[in-house]
């Protein structure tokens, strides 16, 4: 115990000498007002004692807590059953937005035949959707950066579930408006949730690959839509649409209930590491101890923000605003051409049969330009792969537009342009969730696509006025290249801002 080359030690060994007494010892006191006085008196030996050390210290010396990044750890992991599940839910819930979203385009002859309407008079019928498809996705993405994506995943398929199933009970115009509505607010909320849960789960490696997958199910299920319809309303008549609508979505709900919490949402919200354990251990069954803890790559300066104030701030406004105005391009050429392109065919000298048939080409190529969009995504940088995409919809747009003299070039030039607006847009919200933050990213992925439906509403619009301007085919192909080129320009900006900030990530 004692430090014999201490001279303080070695003073008090000589005063034990010089007693020259073998029985008793000698310990020094020194006292503060003589500190240069040794006083030696006798004392009893005592037992050696080991040094303490406070419980805090010891515990963590005997069990230090492992600290794992849920990001690094998806990333490091094959993509397991559980998440092929997550997948398989996800795509489900787009696939039945898709259909629940077109449906009323189907529905339109049979509601102005039955109900002796003009098809002008539908119109506010056809555009209630979209009104709520924006406002849900505004509403939703804050709340479920504030209680989870589940919760308000859960929430907005049973919304738009319950009130399609109420619309086949309509009687009139103005109440399938108020529920279209009110449908339109569970498919606005329904779609950046899935998209954000997703990307949440999915390894970075392959990001954009996983969520545009996912994504194929809302042109899958549009199509799906077509189909079902040819058959059940000279069957059942239209309310049979909307029962099947209804029902689809209320039955996916009991299987959502098995729907994991975001790990990355329960990291930021503090949820209990024990619950974060159990998810990551559902990936790579025994991978995590009980005593481990978590964090995420997160950016410490936006803690405590709200989502809206995370992607208004300053890091992340301009390429915010970017997003909206690529978006906003995006849907005003979707929506102009899907609302008005068979009656431009038409007026264009060719029949009716050759309108829908040339029309239909255009969502066909949509699955194939979205995986290879996505493909591209995620072995080059996103910005450019969907940049490069916008500008040959662009191209092709304006091809269009002076190859109205043959059926066969028509028919090419749409399914070529349709293949990549398609591929552009539906790998827009992918960008956008790996772009954000967790604290923001349901909010920025939801508001990029409700500022976008906005688009699509003046787009439906400019395509009547332009016709009633008596505008045709190749006047109006040719303006719509405009857009394409405007959303590649804003995408190539937020590439060169990111870059000259130092912001650029293998996900942006």
């Amino acid at each position: 115990m004692h430090n014999t080359g201490n001279k303080q030690y070695g003073r008090a060994a000589a005063c034990a000498l010089a007693t020259k007494d073998k029985n008793i010892k000698f310990r020094r006191q020194s006292y503060a007002h003589q500190p240069a006085a040794t006083v030696c008196r006798p004392y009893r030996p005592c037992r050696p004692q080991r040094r303490a050390f406070p419980a805090a210290h010891r515990e963590r010396d005997m069990t230090a807590r492992q600290t794992i990044d849920v990001q690094q750890f998806i990333d490091d992991k094959p993509f397991s059953l559980y998440q092929w599940l997550i997948l398989g839910l996800c795509f489900l819930i787009i696939a039945i937005d898709g259909f629940d979203t077109a449906i009323i385009g189907f529905l339109a002859p049979a509601l102005s035949q039955e109900w002796h309407v003009e098809k002008a008079a539908l119109v506010p019928v056809l555009s209630a959707a979209l009104v709520g498809l924006a406002v849900g996705a505004l509403l939703a993405g804050p709340l479920a950066d504030r209680i989870g994506r589940k919760k308000v995943l859960l929430a907005s398929v049973l919304l738009f579930g319950f009130w399609t199933l109420m619309s086949a009970f309509a009687g009139s115009i103005q109440i399938l408006t108020v529920l279209r509505f009110l449908t339109g607010l569970g498919l606005g909320a329904a779609m950046p949730n899935a998209v954000t849960l997703m990307s949440e789960y999915a390894p970075q490696r392959k990001r954009s690959m996983i969520v545009n997958t996912m994504f194929c199910g809302f042109t899958l299920g549009s199509a799906l839509g077509g189909f079902v319809a040819a058959w059940m309303i000279p069957h059942y008549g239209w309310h049979s649409m909307f029962i099947v609508g209804g029902c689809l979505p209320l039955l996916l709900a009991v299987l959502l209930l098995q729907l994991p919490e975001s790990p990355r949402f329960m990291v930021v919200r503090r949820w209990p590491d024990k619950k974060i354990a159990d998810v990551l251990n559902r990936i790579a069954p025994g991978s995590i101890t009980s005593e481990a803890q978590f964090t995420v790559p997160e950016l410490v300066a936006l803690a405590g923000k709200t989502a809206l104030a995370v992607i208004f701030s300053a890091r992340y406004r301009f390429g915010t605003l970017m997003l909206w105005l690529t978006y906003f391009m995006g849907l005003l050429i979707f929506y102009l051409l899907t609302s008005w392109m068979p009656t431009l065919i038409k007026n264009a000298g060719f029949s009716i049969s050759q309108a829908s048939n040339i029309t239909a080409l255009f969502p066909l190529g949509g699955v194939i330009g979205t995986l290879a969009v996505g493909w591209l995504m995620d072995r080059m940088s996103a910005h450019k792969a969907i940049a490069i995409t916008y500008v040959l919809t662009g191209i092709f747009v304006y091809a269009i537009g002076h190859g109205t003299g043959d059926a066969v070039l028509l028919g090419v030039l749409m399914f070529v342009a349709g293949l990549c607006m398609n591929g552009a847009q539906s790998s827009m919200p992918a960008l956008a969730a790996g772009f954000y933050p967790t604290q923001g990213r349901a909010t920025g992925v939801a508001w990029m696509l409700g500022i976008g439906r906005l688009g699509g509403i003046l787009g439906a619009a400019i395509g009547g006025q332009l016709l009633q301007f008596g505008w045709g085919l190749s006047a109006i192909f040719s303006l719509l290249a405009l857009p394409a080129f405007v959303a590649a320009a804003a995408l190539l900006f937020k590439h060169l801002h990111l870059r000259s900030h130092g912001q650029l990530s293998m996900s942006s």
